[in-house]
């Protein structure tokens, strides 16, 4: 599966913000994003609960890729731990990155951390499945869909970007859905 195409309207942007911070790739999964940016020299923290995602990961950095496997990182974390509000039980508390990217992956909890998180200048690249959704598949259930307006609403003190919501033609993303479409709402935001 190839990454989203919303990071090539981003990759210029991340590499300005890459001073001295890497990108988190938050729920990285089988590293696709993060794995893209890797290859555009961008160094990347590859973040999950699975140590099989991230095995995967490390598994496609190996040869031909030996010179930017350097440029990753690994972190094997439980983001939706549910005691958010002890501060050392905050995964991102004290944490820093030049822009953390999230696709196909909602906790709304997080969404506080993850602003705090990013250096100023920083941005956030976040693509997810919107309450539409249910009509052409997978996911249905309301807490891993996001509501209209919603990324608006949560960056809207941030520089905003880039910000869509609606239908996209995604053949082949998934087997599960017959239809090739899905309903998605994203955002590219600078925190200022």
């Amino acid at each position: 599966m190839n990454h989203s195409p919303l990071l090539e309207k981003t990759i210029e942007l991340l590499r300005e913000a890459n001073s001295q911070e890497p990108v988190l790739d938050l729920a990285c999964g089988s590293g696709r994003n993060g794995l893209y940016l890797i290859n555009k020299n961008i160094p990347v923290v590859f973040a999950d609960i699975k140590e099989t995602a991230l095995e995967q990961v490390k598994s496609a950095l190996s040869p031909p890729h030996c010179e930017v496997k350097s440029l990753a990182n690994f972190w094997q974390v439980d983001f939706e731990q549910d005691s958010f509000e002890q501060e050392e039980l905050k995964p991102l508390a004290g944490k820093s990155f030049s822009a953390i990217i999230v696709f196909r992956y909602l906790h709304r909890s997080l969404f506080e951390q993850i602003k705090q998180a990013v250096t100023a200048g920083g941005y956030v690249v976040y693509e997810t499945f919107s309450v539409d959704q249910p009509q052409f598949g997978r996911p249905k259930n309301p807490n891993f869909l996001l509501n209209h307006g919603e990324l608006a609403e949560l960056f809207s003190d941030w520089q905003i970007i880039h910000s869509f919501e609606g239908i996209i033609d995604a053949k082949n993303a998934d087997a599960n859905n017959e239809s090739g479409k899905q309903a998605i709402a994203q955002i590219i935001a600078r925190k200022p």
